[in-house]
């Protein structure tokens, strides 16, 4: 069946619909991953995202329930050069996303690059533009309330007691954690700190959105730095560096793939990481960063020994070949139990 991918600037890509019915609306972004499709599009920072893969070909190697990152579907839309396998594309229509092949993603990438991430939406038939800039931007969107858990769980035992405030959090994060021998329960988004002060650490998810309007959990953070030692993960770096003074801006397309390289200030070492963020850090006089990207010099991690808080930018958790990062959270729990 026909459909197009139409951006708020007019733009259209034509492709072939090969999921659910109906339209979908969301901020048109794309990712350099290769593989790791299906951890992608359950990942919670995709939250109100129609996601362009830039890999030529989608969906080769079939389907997996141990590959969700989380319990459902969160993009909105999925966008692709050549989607392979009925077992990818029925996998799409059973979880209500519209989905297109076909499409010139080389293209559409590249006027992305050029234009930056915008609002748009697929659908068989017109969609009109003016239609498309009638939805909400990505600016000043506080959207961890609808992708965190409800109540506190526990996710497993261990050494160290790990609190994990859940802003959108990727089970792979749970799964490091327990890796490295913590004991790990799961928070929601508006946990009160004083539930928190009395675990050995807390860690700050990841999560999708613009971190600005969320300033409910940047004041429970405010009350955390200081009291109990402090990790945070993509937004939640974000919001530790909203708590401690710094400010955050909206990239231009953002940062998403798992070939991103970023260095690490003190030792000279770079890492091959794993990103999924369009918000970063802005540079503070008085607050050196830790780590840099080398793709645009931006904000990718910050250390405050006296406040026993760290962050990156970047997933230090994932593994989509590279396992660069995985020593970071690895030494963190260890110095816990120390």
């Amino acid at each position: 069946m026909t459909a197009a991918l139409v951006l708020e600037d007019g733009e259209v890509f034509a492709g072939r619909s090969v999921g659910a019915d109906g339209v979908a609306f969301g901020e048109a972004v794309f990712a350099t991953a290769m593989t790791g499709y299906q951890e992608l599009v359950t990942d919670p920072s995709y939250a109100e995202q129609i996601l362009c893969f830039t890999a030529p070909m989608v969906g080769n190697y079939g389907v997996a329930e141990g590959r969700c990152e989380s319990d459902r579907v969160h993009v909105r839309g999925v966008v692709m050069r050549e989607a392979r396998g009925p077992e990818w594309t029925a996998w799409l229509r059973a979880n209500g996303v519209v989905a297109l092949t076909g499409v010139d993603t080389r293209s559409l990438v590249l006027h992305l690059r050029d234009s930056g991430s915008q609002r748009a939406a697929i659908a068989v038939g017109e969609v009109d533009a003016e239609e498309i800039c009638r939805q909400p931007a990505m600016d000043g969107r506080a959207l961890a309330a609808g992708v965190s858990t409800r109540e506190p769980y526990r996710f497993c035992d261990g050494g160290p007691d790990v609190a994990v405030v859940d802003y959108g959090c990727k089970r792979s994060i749970l799964r490091r954690l327990e890796r490295a021998g913590a004991a790990v329960t799961v928070y929601p988004h508006d946990v009160d700190a004083d539930e928190l002060t009395g675990h050995d650490g807390v860690l700050l998810s990841n999560g999708p959105g613009d971190p600005e309007p969320l300033q409910e959990e940047i004041a429970t953070v405010c009350c955390l730095v200081g009291k109990v030692p402090v990790f945070g993960i993509c937004l939640g770096h974000q919001l530790l560096a909203h708590a401690t003074g710094c400010e955050t801006f909206k990239l231009p397309f953002g940062h998403r793939g798992a070939n991103h390289p970023v260095v690490d200030r003190r030792s000279g070492r770079v890492l091959v990481t794993s990103q999924n963020h369009g918000f970063a850090v802005r540079p503070s006089e008085g607050r050196e960063a830790t780590h840099v990207s080398l793709y645009d010099g931006t904000v990718e991690g910050l250390d405050y020994p006296e406040l026993r808080a760290r962050s990156v930018q970047f997933h230090p958790e994932a593994g989509p070949g590279p396992h660069d990062a995985w020593p970071l959270l690895e030494a963190w729990v260890a110095e816990l139990a120390a």
